[in-house]
Order: structure tokens, then C-alpha cells, then sequence
């Protein structure tokens, strides 16, 4: 099936558009050559200029045109990192138009008394725009320096030709720095639709990353957020299962009341899972606090809680990331102690407000969380948006210490600043 062209342009993305806009610019410095050649053409033949010089003139500014067009399509797909035969393109290009100036020049008229007009021949026209043509693919393919070198150097190649065809020096020199300055100016132009044509790639690659490093967080977040979540709800679910368990094999009557404490659990659970994939879920200072308070109390580990006036105040966002280190710590002290007390105070020190938690019990070996561990690294995470930090300062033997830190003149985490 055949698609039109607007169906084709419609099909294609921002970025496709800006390079095929970009690309037929630079095909249309091309054609703008060939109507000079004839304009400089029909005026030749006007005031008794020969014929056959001005088809002469015709048919290598077509061939121009075609070779031209090839190098500037390879030279900016080099340009955008793409595989192509560039240099190939660039030296026929050169080798085309440089020779053709060469013939043009030494089998056209040569010398002013031809014409009614004073000036140099029709010729040296031609010539320029066939130099021109060699030094806008060249500006895009080449790298800057020889792409400049090169194009202020192609007029000094036809210098000589324009001499041998018996133009004055005086009128060659005048040409010949014409000649230079336009053709900087069209290899930097050039340069310039590559450059742009390059920036709209590279700002839609950039794009395309941020999306997914976007997705990346998002993920992040959600594992970070169910690990949280998930974590002290499901150790306290072994614990008391555990415990109902060792009731039932003994008979006694308390082990429904456990299992229905299982089954709560799990219903709080499933609520919190929910709230986390809306996305919508943060978690209270003062409800957190009491969970832990309960939670630990369940599996006989003695509570005290201080948080006196300080938590009163507090921005949503503090007390929403304060709570996350409670869970967090809560879940640690089950998991990797046998501890019999715990601490939680909070404190309000120079311009931030510090939560320290504190449990015995550690045994000996190194507390797996000091190092590389995922709850406290998370936490680190969540601390460092509201340029908060969390430091584990050495404790007694057998004691784990925990400070969170986060400064009240930051009410926002830096994410919602971005």
C-alpha cells in the first residue's frame, strides 16, 4: 500500500519532521544553484554569448546538482552518527565540481571585450556556485576545522583556471575573496541545520531517558514503599502465628485470639498495599508510634515512647517520613534482635527535629542493617528528599542506636520542588 505524503508526515514524530525540515533546507541550498546557472546562462546567450558554453554550463550545474544533493544526504547522516559512505560522496562531489569549473572557465569566454557589459564572464559565476556546491556538504560531513580549512581553500583551486581564462588578477583576487567569504558562510550555515538537526535527536533521547528513569523511580519507590509496608506486618504475622501455633499444641483457649489478631493484621495489610499503589498513602507520626508500641508489646519487648509536644507542628511531610523510620526501625528490632526494651524519643535540636530510637539486645555478631542493609538504605532515601540524614552512632555493647534528622525549614521534599 502506498501512503501519501501527508499520511507519511503525519506517521512520523517531532523529531523526524525537524530532520526531514533540516534536510531538505539543506538539498534546497542546492537547488538554489541551478537557477543562478541559468539566469547567468540566458544573459550570456543575450548579448552574444556562445551557446554551447551556457549548455556546457547547464549540464554540469545538473550533474552538480545531483552529486551535491547525494553528499549532503551522506554527510549529515555522518553528522548523526549514522553509517554511510560520506567521504566517497565528498570526493566525487569536490572532483565533479572543481573540474567542471576547470572546464567551464578555460572553454568559455575569456575576457571582458566579449561583453557589452564590464566585469568579469558568465563563467566565473557558474564557477563560484559550482565551488559553493562543494562547500556546504563539506561544512556538514568534515569535522569543523577541516570543514573550514577545506571551504577556504576550494576558491584557490579555481583561482588559477580563472587566470589561464584571461581574467585580470585585479578582477580573480576580488572573486576569489568573494568566493572565500561566501563559501565560510554557507559551510557554517550548513554546520549550523547539521548542529540543530543533531540537537533535536539528542533532546528527544533525553526525553525518552528521563521517561524511563521516571518509570525507574516510580518503581523504586513502590518496592521501597512495600518493603516498609509489608515488612513488620508480615514479621508480625510469623511471631503471632507462631505463638497461636505453640497455644493451640497446648490447648489453650488463646490461641483463637491470636489468629484472629493474624486475621486483622492481614486486613490492615491488604488496606495499606492498596493505599500504596494508589499512591496516596503516608504514614502518621502519632499512629505509628502507637502500631510500634503494640507490635513490640506483642512479642514482649517493653515500649517507652517520648514524644512529648515536639511532634506537635510538625509538617505533613516530616511527620510522613518520620513515621517511615519508626515502621522501618520497628521491623529491624523484630527481625534482627532479641530485644527486651526499645526507646523512641523525639527532640527538636537547632532548627531540626531529631527522632532517636534505641533497642538492646544485638547480639554479637555485626547488626546486618549497619552496613548494606535495604530498610535503612531506603530510609537514607527518603531522609535525602526532605535533606534529611539518618546516622547509626556507636552504642553500648548489645545496644543499637538510630538517629533521623530532618530539618522543619524544609517542608517539601526536593522532588515536588523539581
Amino acid at each position: 500500500m502506498v501512503r501519501g505524503p501527508i499520511r507519511r508526515w503525519r506517521g512520523y514524530g517531532k523529531p523526524q519532521r525537524a530532520e526531514l525540515y533540516f534536510r531538505w533546507s539543506l538539498y534546497m541550498v542546492a537547488w538554489i544553484m541551478l537557477p543562478v546557472n541559468l539566469l547567468a546562462s540566458a544573459s550570456s546567450v543575450r548579448i552574444g554569448g556562445a551557446a554551447g558554453t551556457a549548455q556546457v554550463a547547464l549540464a554540469l550545474s545538473l550533474a552538480s546538482l545531483l552529486v551535491s544533493i547525494r553528499a549532503y544526504r551522506t554527510s549529515l547522516d555522518r553528522y548523526l552518527g549514522r553509517p554511510g559512505g560520506y567521504r566517497r560522496w565528498l570526493t566525487v562531489n569536490t572532483v565533479v565540481t572543481v573540474a567542471g569549473a576547470w572546464a567551464l572557465l578555460l572553454l568559455g569566454p575569456s575576457s571582458d571585450g566579449l561583453s557589452p557589459h564590464p566585469g568579469p564572464p558568465f563563467t566565473a559565476v557558474v564557477a563560484a556556485s559550482l565551488v559553493g556546491a562543494t562547500a556546504g556538504p563539506a561544512g556538514v560531513g568534515l569535522p569543523l576545522r577541516w570543514a573550514f580549512l577545506g571551504a577556504a581553500a576550494l576558491p584557490c583551486a579555481v583561482a588559477p583556471a580563472m587566470l589561464l581564462a584571461g581574467i585580470s588578477p585585479a578582477t580573480t583576487s576580488g572573486w576569489l575573496v568573494g568566493m572565500v567569504i561566501g563559501t565560510l558562510v554557507l559551510a557554517g550555515s550548513c554546520r549550523s541545520f547539521a548542529w540543530v538537526t543533531a540537537i533535536v535527536w539528542e533532546l528527544d533521547a533525553a526525553r525518552e531517558a528521563q521517561s524511563r528513569l521516571a518509570v525507574a523511580e516510580e518503581r523504586l519507590r513502590f518496592s521501597r514503599d512495600l518493603h516498609d509496608v509489608m515488612g513488620r506486618n508480615l514479621t508480625t504475622i510469623a511471631l503471632k502465628s507462631e505463638l497461636a501455633v505453640q497455644l493451640a499444641r497446648r490447648g489453650r483457649p488463646e490461641a483463637a485470639e491470636q489468629m484472629a489478631e493474624v486475621q486483622k493484621i492481614a486486613q490492615e495489610s491488604q488496606r495499606e498495599v492498596r493505599d500504596v499503589i494508589r499512591g496516596y498513602r503516608t504514614a502518621d507520626l502519632h499512629a505509628e508510634a502507637i502500631g510500634a508500641r503494640a507490635v513490640l508489646r506483642s512479642a514482649d519487648i517493653a515500649c517507652e515512647i517520648d514524644l512529648g509536644e515536639n511532634a506537635d507542628g510538625l509538617p505533613l511531610p516530616v511527620q510522613s517520613v518520620l513515621g517511615w523510620v519508626i515502621r522501618e526501625a520497628t521491623t529491624n528490632v523484630l527481625r534482627h534482635s532479641e530485644a527486651a526494651h526499645c526507646l523512641i524519643r523525639l527532640r527538636r535540636d537547632d532548627g531540626r527535629v531529631v527522632l532517636e530510637l534505641e533497642n538492646d539486645g544485638v547480639p554479637e555478631t555485626p547488626f546486618p542493617s549497619q552496613g548494606t542493609g535495604t530498610g535503612l538504605r531506603g530510609l537514607r532515601e527518603r531522609l535525602a528528599a526532605h535533606d534529611g540524614e539518618l546516622t547509626v552512632p556507636t552504642a553500648g555493647p548489645g545496644t543499637f542506636r538510630v538517629l533521623a534528622a530532618v530539618p522543619l525549614r524544609s517542608p517539601l521534599p526536593r522532588k515536588a520542588l523539581r
